[in-house]
């Protein structure tokens, strides 16, 4: 009579494996700076602290701290620190600023203003669609200078949100992300106001899902409620 082998269940990260990937992450990425930075984790939230030379890396960082396997949440306590080298004037970074902006064809330039106090870029204006104001944030944040940055940008449309084209554009997203289960995330709209939730298994699926969201005609805002609930190996 053959008897059933029971697996042992798989070991579940614990805090203390999770900063060790974490402060693997940061030194393996490129694009981070890891040595002034201290990383503490308290029940799966990773907090970082300490200095960066620049708001790139800052999410740079933190980007790098969601992709561990076991983080939930990132709390970004880091502070931008520009080297000498870098540093630059209100004066200079609004021309920067204004230059990035209109060399970016996505971007409504001549619809935007910015006003930069102490390296902190704040935009305002309006624009036709979310993507839109996302992508004048992106435009700047990766600017010598660049402190931080307060998007402010109103968001004016007339095109109607379509939910159910918005939800099977949440499903194909999923599809690319080899996950096929669309029905653990949940879509509402008032008004162009799209909330979204559920529960997503990554921080990149989450980028995925809410991307997908984002693109849409008619959204004039996006009010994220996602949870991430990391798959069992």
């Amino acid at each position: 009579m053959s008897h059933a082998v029971t697996q042992p269940e798989p070991r579940r990260r614990t805090d203390t494996d999770i900063q060790h990937e974490v402060t693997r992450e940061l030194a393996s990425d490129a694009r981070v700076s890891p040595n002034d930075i201290a990383i503490q984790v308290d029940g799966a939230v990773v907090t970082l602290s300490g200095t960066v030379e620049s708001w790139a890396k800052l999410r740079a960082t933190e980007e790098a701290a969601h992709r561990v396997p076991g983080v939930l949440d990132v709390a970004n306590d880091l502070t931008v620190k520009p080297l000498p080298s870098n540093a630059r004037t209100d004066t200079e970074i609004a021309h920067a600023v204004r230059q990035a902006l209109e060399w970016d064809a996505l971007v409504p330039d001549r619809q935007l203003q910015s006003t930069i106090s102490r390296g902190i870029v704040t935009l305002e204006g309006k624009a036709s669609s979310w993507a839109q104001r996302a992508d004048a944030e992106r435009a700047i944040e990766r600017l010598t200078g660049v402190r931080g940055v307060i998007n402010r940008i109103h968001v004016e449309t007339r095109d109607s949100f379509d939910l159910e084209d918005a939800r099977r554009a949440v499903a194909n997203a999923l599809q690319r992300h080899a996950e096929r289960d669309a029905s653990r995330i949940d879509l509402a709209s008032v008004n162009g106001t799209v909330t979204v939730m559920g529960v997503v298994h990554s921080w990149q699926e989450r980028d995925a899902v809410l991307g997908a969201v984002r693109g849409r005609r008619g959204v004039r805002a996006v009010d994220d409620h996602l949870r991430i609930e990391r798959m069992r190996p």
